[in-house]
């Protein structure tokens, strides 16, 4: 569910406007009190294990999930754990709030979620919450800029309609929709988070409010191919979409306004490449 962006203006449009104050101070007590409540836990395990009944790692958990809960374990094994996931929690909260997501392409929210997971995650301070915004926030021109790029490069040059130096009216995707003695389905992965990021690029150029992404381009087409398995053109304020049997998808665009804003962003990033207008 995406969450509209709010605004932090003492430091840059890219904070939320939560108190950074109110993050830092509410994180680092709940950091204490856990701490407090597994040294709690401990005392009571101890007594109750000597009066013969068990140990917490048994009596507080659900039959066949022993030694799951991180509360159960020492105190040095379990606060790195615990407070690594509140951080990473809150810098993903941080990051939805922040709108800074709806200016990434599916590949770099993909990349930045991984990260999340697995990267080293600075520890939740004031100090690191606002450089690392205060970074993004210089940054964002370049992140939407990418995503455009990104939807450009991943065009098939196999089509004489997709031209390898610009955006031209229409664009022709592969591998868009599938066909069988049912109908038409569309195709689930790289393909249609293309033809979602197509959209919210458009959007953020055309300075409109991005759909929520229960309701996108790729999920209103879907619902238009389930409703309607034999037809073959789907239509909204964006784009014309005619498919075909073999799986490719024509794109036509009816804000060519905004297709001159993607391309202009093309010929930034590539000069020399777009022909003389």
């Amino acid at each position: 569910m995406q969450t509209e962006a709010e605004v932090l203006t003492d430091h840059s449009e890219l904070i939320c406007s939560t108190s950074i104050e109110r993050i830092v101070t509410g994180r680092d007590a709940a950091l204490s009190l856990i701490e407090i409540l597994i040294h709690k836990l401990d005392d009571i395990s101890r007594l109750t294990s000597s009066i013969g009944g068990d140990v917490a790692e048994h009596w507080a958990m659900r039959q066949g999930h022993s030694f799951d809960c991180w509360l159960m374990q020492s105190v040095d094994k379990a606060m790195p754990v615990i407070t690594r996931n509140i951080d990473r929690s809150i810098w993903r909260d941080l990051m939805l709030k922040s709108g800074m997501l709806t200016l990434m392409d599916a590949e770099a929210r993909s990349q930045w979620a991984k990260n999340l997971e697995e990267g080293d995650l600075p520890a939740i301070s004031e100090a690191n919450i606002l450089s690392t915004f205060k970074q993004l926030h210089h940054n964002k021109q370049d992140v939407f800029e990418r995503g455009i790029i990104n939807v450009f490069k991943g065009l098939s040059w196999d089509y004489k309609t997709n031209n390898p130096s610009c955006f031209g009216k229409r664009i022709i995707i592969n591998n868009l929709v599938k066909h069988d003695r049912w109908g038409y389905c569309l195709n689930w992965g790289w393909r249609r988070d293309q033809l979602a990021d197509l959209e919210r690029m458009l959007y953020l150029l055309d300075g409109k409010t991005i759909p929520d992404n229960r309701h996108d381009v790729s999920i209103r087409f879907m619902d238009f191919v389930r409703d309607n398995p034999h037809q073959q053109i789907f239509e909204d304020e964006l784009f014309t979409i005619r498919y075909f049997q073999k799986g490719s998808g024509h794109i036509t665009f009816k804000r060519l306004d905004l297709v001159e804003k993607m391309n202009d962003i093309v010929a930034k990033h590539f000069p020399g490449m777009l022909p003389a207008k």
